[in-house]
Parts: C-alpha cells; sequence; structure tokens
C-alpha cells in the first residue's frame, strides 16, 4: 500500500511538471491572411519615354602624352676655314730660259732650274729667279693643287725708268721728264720742241759725269742734250743712267726685249 502512494505521488509530481512546462510555452500567432489587391483597370496612357539601351561602354581613352616642344635649332656656326691641302698635292715644275738659274720660295732655296718640286705647298708664295748676267726676277706665286708649271724668261729685258730732269737751253732751260722703256726712252716736256723719242740702241751718247750733276745724250744723227736734276741730285741721274746702259748691253746681246 505504501508503495502505491509512493507511485501515485511520482505520477502526480510528473503531471504538475508538464502542466508547468507547458503553461510557460508562448502560443505562436496564427498567420494572417493577406488577401490579393484586385488587378488595376488598364487605362491608355501616353507613351512614356523609351527605356533606356543599356549604355554602351564608352571607350577609356588613353591619354596622349603632351607633345614635345621642339629645341630650338641652334645657330649656325660659321664655316670653319678649309686647311689648306698638304704639300704632296701641288707639284710645281719651274723652267728658266738662262743656265743654272737659282730658285728661291720664300726664301727657301729650292735648287737650280728646270726642276720639279713637291715641297711648295698650295698658297701664296713668293718666287725669286736669279742668274749669272741677268736681271733677276721676283714675283707672287699662287700655287694650286696638281700639276702647275711655271715659265720665266730671264733673257727678257725689262726696264722701266724715270727721272725728272732740267734741260739746259744755251738760252734757258726747260722742266721735265726722261723715260725709258725695252723699247726705247722719251723726253716729255711741255716744251714741244724738246721732245723726242728713240730706241736705245739708237743713241751715238748716253753718258753721265756724276760731278758735274749732268747726263749727256745725243740722238743717232741728231740733237744733244745735258739734262740735271731739279734739287740737284746726281744719284737719281746715276741710277737712271744705270738701269738704262744695263738694257742697252744686254739688247746688243741679242736678248729679246719684254713685251709691255
Amino acid at each position: 500500500m505504501r508503495r502505491v502512494l509512493v507511485f501515485v505521488l511520482l505520477v502526480a509530481v510528473v503531471l504538475v511538471a508538464s502542466f508547468v512546462l507547458l503553461s510557460r510555452r508562448t502560443p505562436e500567432p496564427a498567420p494572417v491572411e493577406t488577401a490579393a489587391a484586385p488587378p488595376a483597370a488598364s487605362t491608355p496612357s501616353a507613351p512614356g519615354p523609351a527605356a533606356p539601351t543599356p549604355e554602351a561602354k564608352t571607350p577609356v581613352e588613353t591619354p596622349r602624352p603632351a607633345p614635345r616642344a621642339r629645341p630650338a635649332a641652334p645657330d649656325k656656326p660659321a664655316p670653319a676655314p678649309e686647311p689648306a691641302p698638304v704639300g704632296a698635292d701641288a707639284t710645281l715644275q719651274i723652267e728658266v730660259d738662262a743656265p743654272d738659274a737659282q730658285v728661291f720660295v720664300d726664301r727657301v732655296f729650292l735648287g737650280k732650274a728646270p726642276l720639279m718640286t713637291t715641297d711648295v705647298k698650295p698658297g701664296s708664295h713668293r718666287l725669286n729667279v736669279s742668274a749669272t748676267g741677268y736681271e733677276g726676277v721676283s714675283q707672287s706665286l699662287e700655287v694650286k693643287p696638281g700639276l702647275q708649271q711655271v715659265s720665266i724668261r730671264l733673257r727678257e729685258v725689262r726696264l722701266d725708268a724715270s727721272v725728272d730732269v732740267v734741260h739746259k737751253h744755251r738760252m734757258g732751260s726747260c722742266t721735265g721728264r726722261l723715260v725709258a722703256t725695252p723699247q726705247g726712252m722719251r723726253y716729255e716736256t711741255s716744251d714741244k720742241g724738246d721732245t723726242f723719242s728713240s730706241g736705245l740702241l739708237d743713241l751715238d751718247a748716253f753718258e753721265v759725269d756724276y760731278l758735274k750733276k749732268n747726263l749727256h745724250i745725243k740722238l743717232k744723227g741728231g740733237k744733244s742734250y745735258d739734262f740735271t736734276d731739279p734739287e740737284g741730285n746726281a744719284d737719281r741721274l746715276f741710277v737712271f743712267h744705270r738701269d738704262v746702259d744695263k738694257a742697252r748691253e744686254r739688247l746688243r746681246k741679242g736678248d729679246p726685249p719684254a713685251q709691255p
């Protein structure tokens, strides 16, 4: 009997505990049914804006590099002078019509003519040629690349002499100028009666007296003249006589006169 009571009490405890637990649970709310909204009456409406078409993807432009500023053109430098060609580019051939003629270029002895040399560089130079018994020649020489022939005529008689003089008359005097070239001698004066012109070899007398400061000239088969220096300078008369007399001697030997 006692066991039955205990059993009943345990059952009662279990029932009470079950009731307590069930009463504590919150009942879930019943779902509310939502009535479907009636379809709206279709009414004509103005056409709305066209649905936008999906935008085309705009290609992303790669930024172009800024153009480079062109550097300012430098000023053109002045053209440098062209260097003179080397001496081997020029060959100088020198011929002289007199024997044993000595040749100098810029005062440097090159040898006796005829000669051929490559020792003279292209450019401006000074040529001197001399031989015993002849007047030397001094002249400028422009040497160019390549072969260049130079012919010197020492045998040609060159003369260009002049002197101011006073001609003594028996009564009075006149002033003038004596001029001599290989082609002849002439006396230029305002007194037309005293002028003359003669070949150098057509003189019967051509003498100078240094002490008397007098130059005596006698034309062949003609008139005689006595000249003095206007300033009494015998040196100028002497130099004129010397140069003319040398030319006369060479003309007598047969040397040709240089052409004017």
